[in-house]
């Protein structure tokens, strides 16, 4: 293992990090907005289902047949409530992009998914079987019927197909055989699923019967999820890109493969953009105009600028750093509480490997600690692998604070994401930050160096709050 501290190293580590200090006022508000839209999110649950009983959904319980249906109206319900909770996480909504940041609105996303196939499966196959038994039929002929005698109903089984469609193609093993756009196509037929389905669920059974409070109910929860989605995926993004006028001022290659590109436009700061955070950028030129990136930023924002260091992992980054001097660029964000906002602790640590460089640079120019309260651990193969090492190296000697570069290979065996040697020694985390209990850890990079990190933090005892990463995936 090479340590290269070339920064200037602090001294002893000051008081104010060996104690504990309260949790900021910015942290407890997040959290307590995390509560409110959790407590959001169950209470629409609990009225879907309050509308069922409401609606006289207790009493029809009495035969095989009517349970059977009253078990199917309950989990469709329950099931397309959680389709359009998903869809709010997906929305990049600001209210649950401030309380839990991009990347863990994403893996709910993806949790709620199965669970809200299950119910609405479950919903046809119930509500089959009980129409099937009141009518003494089997349910083939039941499906049937249906088909022919409810002109709705196909619409409900092609919305049905689809979202199968889309859980399926969100699968780690599936999704990976598929190119982004490819699978990004599919992931929009969740629209589409939703958009047939409705219909038949206001024109089949009597809970969402026209003049009750269930369906305006009902309707204004669809209303209000596609104008959240039409506001802040389609609308916010287009007003943004016109009114800032973003261009590509500058690309500066800095290593084969990797480039920073820098964009100016106007009043940059009106987007309160913070280090740590990303934007998904649109290059208007050829062959890139019909692809959207996610890049973090690089340097901390300013009034006129913004950048972002750009690594060749694909077809389409391959091709950005010949991007023209001039070329216009639009936006969406910026997204994620990987930032200084979302700090706990006196302390902090900055570990990065790859390009996951890239949001831990800005973070450590643009974060607020005195000398000698942070730590910058950089992973590399070899001393010269990191990147945008000289400007971090510089940013360390300026703000006072200590880098190390960890050069080497991993073990072949096992989770540790230090090298070999180290790994071997028993080095850990909590060895290399000897303030790692009163410091908030802020981890980029690739999925399995990410994840080995984080266990070696939560190994060493540090609380969930205290750990904070972005990860380089789809």
């Amino acid at each position: 293992m090479t340590l290269d501290t070339r920064s200037t190293r602090p001294g002893p580590t000051p008081a104010a990090t060996r104690v504990p200090t309260p949790v900021r006022p910015a942290y407890k508000k997040r959290m307590r907005l995390a509560d409110t839209l959790q407590t959001l999110c169950v209470t629409s649950v609990a009225l879907v289902i309050a509308l069922f009983l409401a609606d006289g959904g207790a009493a029809d319980f009495g035969t095989a047949a009517d349970t059977l249906t009253s078990i199917g109206i309950v989990t469709g319900l329950v099931g397309s409530d959680l389709l359009l909770v998903m869809m709010l996480l997906a929305a990049r909504l600001p209210p649950i992009d401030r309380a839990f940041g991009h990347d863990s609105a994403m893996a709910l996303h993806q949790q709620l998914g199965k669970p809200a196939l299950y119910l609405l499966l479950g919903h046809a196959v119930f509500l089959i079987g009980g129409y099937a038994a009141a009518e003494n039929v089997n349910v083939f002929a039941e499906t049937w019927s249906m088909f022919g005698s409810l002109p709705d109903m196909p619409l409900a089984f092609l919305g049905l197909a689809l979202l199968m469609a889309v859980v399926v193609t969100s699968l780690v093993v599936v999704r990976r055989r598929f190119r982004y756009e490819a699978w990004h196509a599919v992931h929009l037929l969740g629209y589409l699923a939703v958009l047939v389905s409705i219909p038949h669920q206001l024109s089949v059974g009597g809970l969402l019967a026209e003049g009750t409070i269930a369906r305006y109910y009902w309707l204004a929860l669809y209303l209000g999820v596609a104008a959240a989605i039409v506001t802040y995926r389609f609308v916010v993004p287009i007003v943004r890109s016109l009114r800032h006028r973003l261009v590509v001022d500058r690309v500066e290659r800095i290593a084969p493969g990797v480039a920073s590109l820098t964009l100016t436009g106007r009043a940059l700061n009106r987007l309160r953009a913070d280090g740590g955070q990303f934007f998904i950028w649109r290059f208007w030129s050829h062959g890139l105009w019909w692809q959207a990136h996610p890049f973090s930023l690089s340097a901390a924002p300013t009034n006129d600028s913004l950048r972002i260091t750009v690594r060749a992992l694909g077809d389409a980054s391959a091709d950005l750093p010949s991007v023209a001097r001039g070329t216009r660029v639009s936006f969406e964000g910026p997204y994620g509480i990987f930032t200084d906002r979302a700090r706990t602790a006196p302390h902090l640590v900055l570990v990065a490997a790859g390009i996951g460089v890239a949001p831990i640079r800005s973070l450590l120019e643009s974060a607020d600690f005195a000398p000698g309260g942070a730590t910058v651990l950089l992973r590399s193969h070899s001393v010269g692998d990191s990147y945008l090492s000289t400007e971090i190296i510089e940013l360390c000697q300026r703000r006072g604070a200590e880098l190390r570069i960890l050069a080497g290979q991993r073990p072949p065996r096992g989770g540790s994401w230090l090298p070999a040697d180290a790994a071997a020694a028993r080095i850990t985390l909590a060895t290399l930050v000897p303030q790692l209990r009163y410091s908030d850890v802020y981890v980029c990079g690739p999925r399995r160096f990410t994840d080995a990190v984080v266990r070696d933090a939560r190994s060493a005892g540090l609380p969930t709050r205290q750990i904070h990463y972005e990860r380089f995936d789809w």
